[in-house]
């Protein structure tokens, strides 16, 4: 597929464009300069051409080991992948010392760079910056607004020398096309569509990383996947949007989501941030299994604690990362205050799965991929109804439900009806006078005869239908 580099200095607007490309608010935006930081992909559309559009952070003259000579750092390795490049410049601003600098250093990539002067809803204001545009040496500008929709057939028609003759994906089905533009109708629309699906290892399995601020989630992607992918460094909050990176081991797909660190709202501070966490949310709505990432010395504080809960209410199946574990000192002690934790805070989710890892150092990161394998194929399990009903009768003869005015209530029938988390519905003549323990106790019965552990296991209480009550 046809990749395309969206460059420039910060807060000219690549973000907006990369989102009216891709048809979905994908990306952070926002006023406040540098809200990228990392390189995000996405597929779209450019009218008739299917894309792969690469949304990087804003270019600064910064080539040490600060926060934004790492984010130089990050588009640099972004357009070592793409096939040409859109150099976006603020048209109300005009040419900037940065743009003729980094103009320079663009002519330098041997890639065909389009010059767009963004901003454009008002012709007059910039028809200065597109004539001082030619001086950048990058052919003729062209005159675009990502926010109004404008420009966008003149910067087709600039790129279309530059793609490919035949492209396959573009013989499939067109009606992505026509959603191209129609960024508005689109609000909400996700980057992950993690849908409930038949299990395929031709389908990537989706991971998202989650935690707190400064837990090591970054570094954990990036030695996973043994690459600088993304941003990493000592300052907490450097992640703000959720990065999707594909991957693969052991023959089965992957598709890694680095989300920002999670603090509770009293503490989150700006509208940046708050669309941050929303962002780390919802990955964790749309994903199959959540890596809950935590520091080792400071095991499950009451965030994290919130953080599980959070993922099993959603139904995702849950592994956590007990990073760092190379500075803990006192490691029996560590792991008993875990267990502790996770058996009275987490009582819900029996044997809930964990591994310890040293992220920084790549230690035991093939032992949590195959967890996270192992935990997925138990939040994939399916049990026969036949089997599920003899165990019913035993359990019910084992410890009946409570009486209701000295009659039995009974739990007449039991089938599981989904997968991804095992989810059962059972059929019982009294549901409402049906105990919560009780629940319980059929629940840890499933998990604990059928071994299903780790998993958040659904169960729905259905009213038995009375085959007497419409007669007279």
């Amino acid at each position: 597929m046809f990749t395309l580099a969206l460059v420039g200095r910060p807060n000219v607007g690549k973000s907006t464009l990369f989102n009216r490309f891709a048809g979905k608010k994908l990306a952070i935006v926002d006023d406040t300069p540098g809200v990228t930081r990392d390189w995000r992909t996405a597929e779209g559309w450019l009218f008739d051409q299917a894309v792969r559009i690469i949304d990087t952070a804003g270019l600064e003259e910064s080539f040490d080991d600060s926060i934004q000579g790492r984010m130089r750092q990050q588009t640099e390795a972004a357009l070592k992948t793409c096939d040409a490049v859109v150099f976006i410049i603020d048209g109300r601003a005009g040419i900037t010392p940065l743009d003729q600098h980094f103009a320079g250093w663009l002519r330098k990539q041997k890639k065909p760079v389009i010059l767009a002067v963004n901003k454009a809803e008002n012709d007059k204001a910039v028809q200065s910056a597109i004539g001082e545009g030619y001086s950048l040496g990058l052919g003729e500008p062209i005159a675009v607004s990502a926010e109004h929709n404008i420009g966008m057939e003149e910067l087709y028609h600039a790129l279309a020398p530059h793609f490919p003759e035949e492209d396959e994906e573009a013989e499939n089905d067109n009606d992505q096309a026509e959603n191209f533009g129609n960024l508005d109708e689109l609000e909400g629309a996700e980057d992950f569509e993690f849908k409930q699906e038949e299990d395929s290892p031709e389908k990537p399995l989706k991971i998202a990383i989650v935690g707190r601020p400064n837990v090591g989630k970054s570094t954990l992607l990036n030695s996973i996947v043994d690459d600088q992918r993304v941003m990493t460094g000592p300052e907490a909050g450097i992640t703000r949007d959720a990065i999707a990176v594909d991957w693969e081991y052991e023959g089965r797909k992957f598709k890694l989501v680095d989300t920002a660190g999670m603090r509770r709202k009293s503490k989150v501070q700006n509208n940046i941030e708050k669309m941050s966490v929303e962002d780390s949310m919802r990955a964790i709505r749309l994903a199959q299994l959540v890596i809950l990432v935590i520091d080792g010395s400071e095991i499950l504080e009451k965030q994290e604690l919130q953080i599980a809960e959070h993922i099993i209410s959603e139904g995702r199946a849950l592994v956590i990362a007990v990073n760092k574990w190379d500075a803990v000192e006192d490691r029996e002690d560590a792991l008993e205050e875990l267990d502790h934790k996770m058996k009275t805070s987490l009582a819900q989710l029996k044997d809930l799965p964990y591994q310890t890892v040293s992220a920084l150092n790549g230690k035991n990161m093939n032992k949590l991929l195959d967890r996270c394998l192992w935990t997925y194929e138990m939040w994939n399990t399916r049990i026969k109804t036949a089997g599920l009903n003899k165990w019913l009768g035993r359990m019910e003869s084992q410890n009946p439900a409570p009486l209701i005015s000295g009659r039995q209530n009974r739990l007449k029938y039991i089938t599981q009806i989904k997968t991804r988390p095992p989810t059962f519905a059972m059929w019982v003549s009294r549901p409402e006078k049906l105990p919560e323990s009780h629940k319980r106790f059929i629940v840890n019965g499933l998990r604990r005869d059928y071994k299903i552990p780790g998993v958040p296991i659904r169960l729905l209480i259905r009213k038995s239908k009375n085959p007497y009550a419409d007669k007279k």
